[in-house]
């Protein structure tokens, strides 16, 4: 039986109602509520964050070995997996996604603070070369309190890319989960706060404040006890983050939107390409931000490939998350749905030829969810918006390109830059287009593959930093250099 999240907020380690409105949790695949959830107050935030960062201070944890860090992480490690099952069902139920990948996102999490732990554990800091009677090196210490506000697509993954490197770095942080899926948030905080608990940690350490980004996000960057804020979601949302955080000079990492594209070059494997294109598109029902929603065909295969892409996304399954069969799941929320809706209306207004899909799938089953049929447009220019604005679903854009440069130029005609897949059997060629194409991820010949140990984020307006990989906890610190005199004489200015 699916074990929902009592109507409390983590607030410095006490659980307690947030004092702010109250939200429903809706089943995306059913439109029935799941639970409702208080949010809390800008005030609550300020609690939260005066107390974190007397927790960030106490030398308890300040001053506790990199090696009993990294057991604590080790422990949140075991806890997710021991509740891996009710851990995916819960996100199965507030995002709609398929069971699947909700567990491998579970499992990922785990993997996140396990990675993490080991980096800590094998972390060195750096003596540096003397030009002097010195001797030199650059040691890190945490920024103190760190904002960590997660996008609703993939909650608990999310979640510990952000969660588990800041800890590490000897920082507090304040967790604010998206509006609409909060649940499986507030479940991973019980397992962390439980895990400082055990080792005798400041309860501060960790608060899971849910509520409006409108309300508790901006109180989270506004803070002054804040030092640094990690985001991901919307490049609008970004640009609010990064001028509030100019205004305190205070880092900031943010991963943002995308629209990327995916190539299938005229020499490539037609198998291998179509699973592939499938997959980057319509898995998580579109709603991920290396979606491959752009797809570029060399036009000598254009008709063909597209037709036979036509003809096997007619025959993805349509389903809620918990049906092991289901391959689109519905969409995160109904408002969400009449949002993507409408960018089909605007491409049709626009003059696409909708090859498959554009409306809500008929039949009882799927009356009441948030569903929406994977389509697949083409006859669009690039310049129309639906080739460039990101819509965050079951959405494909196609267009043909001649050569190489053309195909440069107009992959790179855009403002995003997250990711890329390519499709080829030639090697040269896919290292010099992964090379040119503006993207921070480039997939070849697969697509939507993650290593906790390769960095990742993107260019332009895609966002700045990177999340993952070995230097993910050093983004969480502050550098700081020393110098140690070694010569017994004084300074030759005080003689």
């Amino acid at each position: 039986m699916l074990q929902l999240p009592l109507d409390e907020a983590l607030i410095a380690g006490e659980w307690r109602r947030g004092a702010g409105p109250a939200a429903d949790t809706v089943d995306p695949a059913t439109g029935h509520t799941l639970t409702t959830v208080h949010a809390v107050t800008a005030d609550e935030v300020d609690e939260a964050a005066e107390r974190a960062s007397r927790a960030a201070a106490d030398p308890a944890w300040r001053e506790l070995p990199a090696h009993r860090r990294a057991r604590l992480l080790h422990r949140v490690a075991e806890l997710i997996e021991t509740e891996a099952e009710n851990l995916s069902a819960l996100q199965t139920a507030d995002t709609g996604k398929c069971r699947t990948e909700t567990l491998a996102l579970v499992h990922s999490a785990a993997g996140t603070f396990r990675y993490t732990a080991a980096a800590l554990e094998t972390a060195e800091e750096t003596v540096t070369p003397s030009r002097g009677a010195y001797v030199t090196m650059s040691v890190y210490e945490p920024v103190g309190v760190v904002g960590a506000i997660t996008p609703w697509n993939s909650p608990i993954a999310s979640d510990a890319q952000k969660i588990a490197p800041a800890l590490a770095a000897g920082n507090a942080v304040l967790l604010k989960p998206a509006e609409w899926t909060p649940l499986v948030a507030l479940a991973l905080g019980r397992l962390v706060s439980r895990a400082l608990a055990e080792a005798g940690l400041p309860a501060g350490l960790l608060s899971v404040l849910p509520g409006a980004g409108s309300v508790v996000g901006d109180a989270i960057v506004r803070h002054p006890r804040v030092g640094k804020v990690t985001f991901t979601g919307g490049t609008a949302t970004g640009r609010t983050i990064g001028r509030a955080a100019a205004e305190k000079i205070m880092p900031v990492s943010l991963e943002l939107g995308g629209k990327s594209p995916t190539v299938v070059f005229e020499d490539a494997d037609v198998e291998q390409a179509l699973a592939g294109v499938l997959f980057g598109i319509f898995s998580s029902s579109g709603q991920s931000c290396i979606a491959g929603s752009r797809l570029f065909v060399a036009r000598s295969r254009y008709e063909e490939f597209l037709g036979e892409l036509v003809a096997r996304t007619r025959k993805l399954r349509i389903g809620p998350g918990t049906d092991p069969h289901t391959q689109v799941a519905p969409l995160v929320h109904h408002r969400h749905r009449d949002a993507v809706a409408a960018y089909v209306d605007l491409a049709r207004s626009e003059g696409a030829r909708v090859r498959c899909g554009g409306a809500a799938p008929e039949g009882e089953e799927y009356r009441d969810g948030a569903y929406y049929l994977p389509t697949v447009l083409d006859g669009l220019p690039g310049s129309a918006r639906v080739c460039r604005e990101e819509i965050f679903g079951p959405v494909l854009v196609a267009l043909p390109f001649d050569d190489e440069d053309d195909l440069v130029a107009q992959a790179n005609d855009s403002v995003y830059g997250l990711a890329c897949g390519i499709w080829t059997r030639d090697h040269r060629r896919a290292w010099r287009f992964a090379r040119r194409v503006e993207a921070g991820t480039v997939w070849i010949n697969t697509y939507k593959q993650f290593s906790i140990a390769t960095p990742f984020g993107g260019m332009k307006d895609s966002g700045l930093g990177r999340e993952k990989g070995r230097d993910a906890i050093r983004g969480y610190q502050r550098q700081k250099s020393l110098y140690w005199g070694t010569d017994d004489s004084p300074l030759p200015w005080a003689g």
